[in-house]
């Protein structure tokens, strides 16, 4: 299917199809809803702009609900539940983990609970095309951020990781 046809398709979709739809991309209820009601989109551009206009206009507990779709770094499930497509989409997308030794491992699980302690919500970074060793270091550089501005951090990461999987939901 072509882009225009894939984003035609998109847009005639009942409500309740094209926001299951979008909540693959983004877990935000919220986003999935506005998404849906801002179609039909006439191109990949305008799409992503509206993606990364609602995403600019979330509330701490969208972000918050967003992050519980998304398995920790090195896991395969996430706290909520998932599309097997979205499931399939972060397994790839952590697919650097494959190569991580024990060690580094080892060393983003206890990053991640140490994360989770000091934060309140997992550690999200657009994995895509990092290795291991990468994650472990933006995660080690994040744990010394204060609670404020971590979430903005991490909420730009979501961003990030919408616009790819916006593409991949397009695309397939």
């Amino acid at each position: 299917m072509t882009l225009t046809g894939a984003l035609e398709h998109l847009s005639l979709l009942p409500p309740d199809e094209a926001e299951s739809e979008f909540l693959k991309c983004c877990g935000s209820r919220r986003w999935a809803r506005e998404m849906t009601e801002a179609r039909p989109f006439k191109s990949l551009d305008e799409l992503l702009s509206k993606a990364d206009l609602v995403c600019s206009s979330l509330r701490e507990e969208d972000w918050l609900e967003a992050f519980h779709a998304h398995p920790k770094i090195g896991e395969q499930k996430a706290a909520a539940a998932q599309s097997e497509q979205a499931r399939n989409w972060a397994q790839r997308e952590q697919s650097g983990m494959e190569s991580a030794a024990a060690a580094t491992r080892a060393a983003l699980a206890a990053g991640n609970q140490e994360y989770e302690k000091r934060f309140g919500f997992i550690f999200i970074v657009c994995a895509t095309g990092k290795t291991p060793e990468e994650m472990l270091a933006i995660l080690n550089g994040r744990l010394k951020n204060e609670p404020g501005s971590e979430l903005k951090v991490a909420a730009e990461e979501q961003r990030k990781i919408t616009r790819l999987r916006l593409e991949k939901l397009l695309n397939q």
